[in-house]
C-alpha cells in the first residue's frame, strides 16, 4: 500500500522506507516553535531535567506575539523568561517587540519553515505550515521542551482524509469560506487525529494565503495536521524565502484514505460560523434575521496577511464603520504593517473609523486589544468562537472572512469588513 504526503514526510524524518497508520515512530525535527505563553512552561521543564544546551540554536523559534507588547506584569515576566533563555542559548529565531509578528504568519514569511520539513510548535495552529507541503502540528509545552533538548519527537502515524478540490472560487470568496464550509460539513471532530490532505486541480484557484488559512484551521476539525500538495504556486512563494535545499512530497496513487471528499470550489459562498463552534456554519442566504454586532476584528494568524488587508481596504474605502461598532485591524507582521502603510490601506482603515494595532494574537484568545463585555457580539476573521473565547462568557463570536468582516461598518451589519460597515453580519455585495 502506498503512502500519503504526511506519511512520506514522517517516514523520511524517521529514517524509514515505509510507515502505516497507527504506527509509533520517533522523528527528527526541522523546527521547534514556542511563543510567550507556551515557551516559559517549556523552559521550566527543560531546566528541570538538567539540560544545558538546545539541540540546534538555528532550529528553534520563539515569537513574542500573544501578550506583547506586554499587557500586564505577568505577561512581562513571561516575555522576560523567554528573552533570557533565548539570549543565553543563542536562539537564532527569537522575535521580540519591533521585529516580531504573529508566529504562524511570521515563520512562512521569513522562510523559517519550508516544504517537506517536520515542525512542531507549542501552539495548536502550528498546523499552518502544511500549506507549504510540510508536516507541522501543535504539541504541548513538555513536548516542546523535549524537542528543544533532543531535536526529536514521537508520533503515531495518522490516518488521512483526502479533499479533492475542483472548480474555481467566486469573487470575494476565500480560503476562509472553504475551510468553514468543510468544518461545517464534517464537524469539529470530523478529522480527529487525522491528516487533512488537499489536492486536485482546484488548488490553482487557491492563493498561498488561502492555503495558509485553510491549513491553519485544520485543527478546528480536530485534525493532527493539514497539508497541501506542492505546485507552482507553492514554489513561487518559497523561491525567495527558503534558501536551503528542500524535498517535496506527493501522495502515492494507491495511498489509503479513510474518507475522500470531492469539493467544487465554485459552489462555495460566503460562510459564517455562528457561536459557539466553528462547525455551526451558515451561508449568507441562510441568515434570515439581522445579527447586530458590536465589534469587528480583522487579523490573526488565520487572516492577517496582506491579501486579507487588501480585501478589507477594498470594501472599507470611502465607507465608515457603523455607529456603535468597534473595528480593529491587526496586520499579522511588521512587514505586512509596512506594506499597508505603503499601499495606503492604513489610511483607508483610519478614515473608515478603524483602529490599527501592532501585530498580536491579542483579542483572538481573549488576551487584550478587544475584549468583549457581557452580551456583546463580534465578527472576527480569527479561528475559534468557543464560549468566552474573546471575553465574557455571555459574549458571542462569529467567524468570517475578511471580505465579510469589513462590511460591518454600515447601518446594517454583515461579514467582517462588510459587517463593520453595516453594523450586522453582511456580505461584500451589500456595500458595493
Amino acid at each position: 500500500m502506498g503512502m500519503t504526503m504526511t506519511q512520506k514526510i514522517l517516514a523520511a524524518h524517521a529514517g524509514l522506507d515505509h510507515v502505516e497508520a497507527g504506527q509509533l515512530i520517533e522523528v527528527n525535527l526541522d523546527m521547534v516553535l514556542g511563543n510567550d505563553i507556551t515557551s516559559p512552561v517549556a523552559i521550566k521543564e527543560f531546566e528541570k531535567y538538567g539540560f544545558s544546551q538546545v539541540f540546534d540554536p538555528g532550529k528553534i523559534s520563539m515569537v513574542m506575539d500573544h501578550f506583547a507588547p506586554n499587557k500586564d506584569i505577568k505577561a512581562a515576566q513571561q516575555c522576560k523568561a523567554c528573552r533570557t533563555f533565548a539570549y543565553a542559548k543563542n536562539i537564532e529565531h527569537f522575535y521580540d517587540v519591533g521585529e516580531m509578528g504573529i508566529e504562524h504568519a511570521l515563520l512562512p514569511e521569513k522562510g523559517i519553515v519550508g516544504p517537506g520539513e517536520c515542525i512542531i510548535g507549542a501552539d495548536s495552529h502550528t498546523c499552518t505550515y502544511g500549506a507549504l507541503n510540510a508536516f507541522s502540528t501543535g504539541v504541548g509545552s513538555t513536548d516542546m521542551a523535549a524537542g528543544m533538548a533532543t531535536g526529536k519527537c514521537w508520533f503515531k502515524i495518522p490516518e488521512a482524509i483526502k479533499f479533492d478540490l475542483r472548480g474555481k472560487l467566486a469573487p470575494h470568496v476565500s480560503g476562509k469560506d472553504v475551510i468553514l464550509h468543510i468544518i461545517g460539513m464534517i464537524g469539529v471532530d470530523g478529522a480527529l487525529y487525522k491528516s487533512m490532505e488537499f489536492s486536485g486541480i482546484g488548488l490553482q484557484s487557491l492563493s498561498m494565503d488561502d492555503r495558509l488559512c485553510m491549513a491553519n484551521m485544520a485543527i478546528e476539525a480536530g485534525a493532527k495536521n493539514g497539508i497541501f500538495a506542492f505546485d507552482e504556486i507553492t514554489e513561487a512563494y518559497v523561491k525567495d524565502r527558503v534558501s536551503r535545499p528542500y524535498v517535496t512530497y506527493e501522495a502515492d496513487a494507491d495511498a489509503e484514505y479513510c474518507n475522500v471528499y470531492h469539493l467544487d470550489l465554485s459552489q462555495i459562498t460566503h460562510t459564517v460560523a455562528f457561536p459557539h463552534l466553528p462547525e455551526n456554519t451558515r451561508t449568507m442566504d441562510e441568515i434570515k434575521e439581522p445579527v447586530r454586532i458590536d465589534q469587528v476584528v480583522i487579523g490573526s494568524c488565520t487572516n492577517g496577511r496582506l491579501s486579507d488587508m487588501a480585501e478589507a481596504a477594498q470594501i472599507l474605502k470611502g465607507q465608515h464603520v457603523a455607529k456603535g461598532v468597534r473595528a480593529i485591524i491587526i496586520p499579522a507582521t511588521q512587514e505586512i504593517y509596512k506594506q499597508c502603510i505603503q499601499l495606503g490601506y492604513t489610511e483607508i482603515f483610519i478614515d473608515a473609523g478603524c483602529v490599527v494595532s501592532t501585530p498580536t494574537c491579542g483579542p483572538c484568545l481573549g488576551g487584550y486589544m478587544g475584549i468583549l463585555a457581557e452580551n456583546e457580539r463580534c465578527v472576527a476573521t480569527t479561528n475559534r468562537n468557543f464560549v468566552g473565547r474573546m471575553g465574557h462568557v455571555d459574549s458571542e463570536v462569529y467567524l468570517a472572512s475578511p471580505a465579510a468582516a469589513s462590511s460591518l461598518y454600515m447601518e446594517t451589519p454583515v461579514v467582517a469588513p462588510a459587517s463593520a460597515i453595516m453594523g450586522r453580519i453582511a456580505a461584500p455585495k451589500e456595500v458595493a
